[in-house]
């Protein structure tokens, strides 16, 4: 097993559930040290009554108030001394056409996903400079692609990617290393957790998640990617095959997307 995160300060939102959980508990067995949050009190007690034999650092906290990114950023620094490897992971998805959704919605997607990365980054950056460190975001096919039912989602990731690629080009000079990955169709509490049109969770995902990458395993190919210091990730064969398309056939992959989302002029996916 690699040590190339052995005593290394590695921050997580999002750590209770999902990809997040389990890059949590993959970087604890290769002897990092963790520091998470999430929204869920108990969810994160729980984490911690997993972890009762490691110092895993964690802070209930909602990532789209800058003050509690602000609070988990100086908590965890004053915990570990410092920050080494941060991954903005906490995300909320939507499922709903924009001619339905109320406008709260697009502001909630964006609050979250885009800027709980940037009030992260943004209190954490000087300890990653000072490190020499990396920033992950964990961002999506819809990054790359507009997805019918998620437009809020894929703006608030196009938006991150956008974003940290004018970070990581700012932090040439200072040996920091920025990069983010997409997975594509994980097994995770985040489609359940999506926002309806009238922002509230759907409850009940539509998506069969049989043929899913697990989220266990999405987390081994984003810390390796992180290892390797890669400039992006996309996962899967069906993501991989979507940015292809998209990039070099897109109306072709307009007809496609509309077809696999929509059912007789209805959104089924």
């Amino acid at each position: 097993m690699s040590t190339f995160f052995t005593n290394k300060v590695v921050a997580i939102t999002g750590g209770s559930d999902g990809i997040g959980k389990a890059l949590v508990d993959a970087l604890i067995s290769m002897g990092a040290k963790v520091a998470t949050c999430g929204r869920n009190y108990d969810k994160l007690y729980n984490l911690q009554m997993e972890n009762a034999q490691v110092l895993l650092h964690t802070v209930v906290a909602d990532v789209s108030k800058e003050e509690d990114c602000r609070k988990f950023i100086e908590s965890t620094i004053d915990t570990f001394g410092g920050i080494d490897i941060l991954i903005n992971n906490a995300g909320i998805s939507m499922r709903a056409l924009v001619e339905d959704a109320e406008t709260e919605v697009f502001r909630k997607v964006m609050d979250i996903n885009f800027f709980g990365a940037v009030y992260c980054t943004k209190y954490a950056l000087p300890s990653i400079i000072s490190r020499k460190g990396i920033v992950v975001g964990v961002s999506s096919i819809a990054g790359y692609r507009g997805l019918p039912g998620r437009s809020a989602y894929s703006a608030s990731k196009f938006a991150l990617q956008g974003w940290l690629e004018a970070l990581r080009t700012e932090m040439l000079d200072k040996d920091v290393h920025v990069m983010w990955v997409s997975p594509g169709f994980t097994t995770s509490n985040i489609r359940n957790a999506a926002l309806n049109a009238e922002g509230r969770a759907q409850g009940e995902s539509p998506m069969d998640e049989g043929d899913m990458m697990s989220a266990e395993e999405c987390a081994i190919h984003i810390l390796r990617a992180i290892e390797k210091r890669k400039r992006s990730l996309v996962l899967t064969f069906t993501g991989k095959r979507a940015v292809f398309m998209n990039r070099f056939f897109p109306a072709l992959t307009d007809k496609l997307t509309h077809k696999f989302f929509f059912k007789e002029g209805k959104l089924i996916k």
